[in-house]
């Protein structure tokens, strides 16, 4: 663990540092945002599941407000000609998403604190896993939820800190997670800021 804190430790003192403190401050404006803003993020989220980020990014810029409008058969059909691996499925579960779009911020903050957050939407959004969750929760200001994804593993993996499992199951992600909350803490950051520190580590890019 330790030449990881002494990596990420540099990396906090280069520009790198100011990138993600300026990516963390978006993440706050989106979630102090409208409803349709904080939509449009979930279905980032629920995109980005088996799939690239960057081109969930661009796909959510290309849709934008249709997320909200777009019937089940035309979003399939766009998200097919964007590219995207999986376009009727996650049609589905965006169209199912919206009823939705204007409780979801109460709900939300009506849990004690993010693991309750993330346990309900785990259970009630389709499409979205623990790293969904998170993913989807870190990018409207939460700050305590580790996004555990394949860049992270890798991360994690070759600093000996985890075997990458065969499957994440739900034990195994929260075993991660504990993992990555004790680097977090020896570091002062939160696991919002040092997710992006590992993404860059793995990518040398700060992408959300």
């Amino acid at each position: 663990m330790e030449r990881l804190l002494e990596y990420l430790g540099h990396g906090m003192k280069n520009d790198i540092g100011s990138v993600v403190k300026k990516r963390i401050r978006e993440f706050e404006i989106i979630g102090k945002s409208s409803d349709v803003m904080i939509f449009q993020e979930l279905c980032f989220c629920i995109l980005t599941a088996n799939f690239s980020a960057e081109r969930g990014i661009k796909i959510q810029e290309a849709i934008g407000k249709d997320f909200l409008t777009l019937s089940e058969e035309e979003l399939a059909r766009k998200l097919k000609k964007l590219g995207h691996r999986y376009p009727n499925t996650r049609a589905r579960y965006i169209v199912e998403a919206r009823r939705y779009i204007n409780s979801l911020r109460g709900i939300l903050n009506s849990f004690k604190d993010e693991q309750e957050a993330r346990e309900w939407l785990v259970k009630n959004i389709k499409g979205i896993g623990y790293k969904e969750a998170s993913h989807f929760l870190r990018n409207i200001g939460f700050k305590n939820l580790a996004i555990i994804d394949f860049h992270i593993l890798d991360v994690l993996a070759k600093y000996g800190l985890v075997t990458k499992p065969r499957h994440l199951t739900k034990r195994k992600y929260f075993e991660i997670e504990t993992v990555l909350r004790k680097i977090a803490e020896k570091l002062g950051m939160n696991l919002a800021e040092l997710d992006l520190y590992l993404w860059y580590m793995e990518t040398k890019k700060v992408l959300k």
